[in-house]
């Protein structure tokens, strides 16, 4: 069954592109017409393109990697803290640091900051600082989260990046272009599709289309990571299958064990009730040499 809907991409504007004299020629094979010196969007394309990057992410998140969110418009900030949240997947709202994918280990090196921070506080070394230096620590503390919090939890690169406007975000798709990460993206009319592996035709500027698309693209998700979850369950029925098919057998050996243990117990209860009797034998034979 299809993800998507006609009628639900058109309700949200998702036809709408930009002015005809910003078109990029690129965008030429996605644009059904032009209307009042607006580009409309062809959205039985955008309906088989977001299909196909549905499936494509879906298969990334069911391998249990990451896909990082890029949408630094303030259209769509909200609407990826908002969704994204919900997968658990890194995403940048705010500017995009330059260098975040190329210059990873130093990005880590201020995550690592900011989490020594958060162990100062908890500590207690923090409280042992002057008024000064706490007051610059809490700045860079909130700096830092703010920049990279949401990305807090990636420890290596992501295995794909999704970006809300490509032209915008241009810095974040050639780093991913130089470390070969697969880029999906919303693509308008005035932007180059090009290095996008999996573009979305689409209106990149109205909350409406960006939330419609956000929302197929992390249903996506849920379902490959729901599928992963029910492959491990899986794996671990069949591990527990195999081991209750092992232990029949063992089951067979212990049965055999059981009648020669039970006979062993008996002869050493006959031993112990048999002492008493000896015992009392070797007092009287005792009394009688003493007589003697």
């Amino acid at each position: 069954m299809s993800r998507t809907n006609f009628n639900e991409l058109l309700e949200a504007g998702v036809h709408f592109g930009h002015l005809k004299r910003k078109w990029n020629p690129a965008m030429a094979p996605y644009i059904f017409m032009e209307r009042n010196g607006i580009h409309i969007i062809d959205l039985q394309k955008t309906e088989a393109k977001l299909e196909e990057a549905c499936n494509a992410i879906k298969q990334i998140a069911k391998s249990g990697r990451k896909i990082l969110f890029v949408a630094t418009k303030k259209q769509a900030k909200d609407i990826v803290s908002e969704k994204v949240q919900t997968t658990q997947m890194p995403y940048v709202t705010e500017r995009w640091p330059g260098g975040m994918l190329t210059n990873f280990p130093t990005i880590r090196r201020a995550v690592k900051k900011m989490t020594s921070i958060d162990k100062m506080e908890v500590d207690g070394t923090f409280k042992n600082l002057a008024k000064r230096e706490k007051l610059q620590i809490t700045r860079q503390r909130a700096k830092l989260e703010k920049m990279l919090g949401s990305i807090s939890d990636m420890t290596r690169l992501p295995a794909a990046m999704f970006i809300v406007d490509v032209s915008k975000e241009h810095i974040a798709v050639r780093e991913a272009q130089r470390l070969n990460i697969p880029l999906f993206g919303i693509v308008d009319t005035n932007s180059d599709p090009a290095p996008i592996d999996f573009p979305i035709p689409a209106n990149d500027d109205a909350s409406k289309s960006i939330s419609l698309i956000l929302d197929k693209i992390t249903d996506a998700i849920k379902e490959g990571l729901s599928e992963r979850k029910m492959e491990k369950e899986k794996d671990a029925s069949s591990k527990d299958n195999k081991k209750s098919a092992k232990n029949p057998a063992e089951a067979k050996k212990t049965s055999a064990r059981k009648p020669k243990e039970e006979a062993a117990t008996e002869e050493v209860k006959a031993e112990e009730k048999k002492t008493p009797a000896k015992k009392e034998e070797v007092k009287e034979e005792a009394k009688e040499e003493t007589k003697e």
